[in-house]
């Protein structure tokens, strides 16, 4: 991962949106928004202005306290821009990106694309984060060239597979 100037950690695969004023949600606040539920369409996203999309990058958003402020953040922010009722994901929506013991099957058939095979110990050994970005880059619609990017920056790649 590295920090931008505002000091928000974002992964090397996603620097060409977030350079460019964070355009894109990053995986940081793509995280922040599954954990308090909420489902913001990139269209949303983009009336957010470059402060605010920048304090939802860096607010944090683990603990119960955190979760509540962020997802009161997020509702304030939506009212404020006009933006209309907010998606929100039911638990069944997160697939297992948050249990480092168990590897998530659409992933491990994600990975068989790419003629490559993630362990268990390497699952568990990834950050909460990592492990999320995987899972959301392993659906249907997103590009292969980012989950690729993925697997060589989380030194998941194995050259001789």
């Amino acid at each position: 991962m590295t920090a931008n100037q505002s000091h928000i950690e974002y992964f090397r695969f996603e620097e060409d949106f977030i350079e460019d004023n964070l355009r894109c949600i990053p995986m940081v606040v793509r995280l922040k928004l599954d954990t308090i539920g909420i489902k913001l369409p990139l269209k949303a996203w983009c009336q957010f202005t470059e402060d605010e999309r920048t304090r939802l990058a860096l607010d944090p958003c683990e603990i119960i306290t955190d979760i509540s402020n962020y997802k009161r953040l997020v509702l304030e922010l939506a009212k404020n821009h006009s933006i209309p009722d907010l998606g929100l994901l039911r638990n069944v929506e997160r697939p297992g990106w948050d249990n480092p013991d168990i590897i998530p099957e659409p992933l491990i058939e994600k990975f068989s694309q790419f003629r490559q095979q993630i362990s268990i110990s390497q699952w568990r050994s990834l950050t909460i984060l990592q492990r999320f970005a995987l899972v959301k880059l392993s659906r249907p619609g997103h590009e292969s060239k980012n989950f690729e990017k993925a697997l060589v920056e989380f030194g998941l790649f194995n050259k001789e597979s």
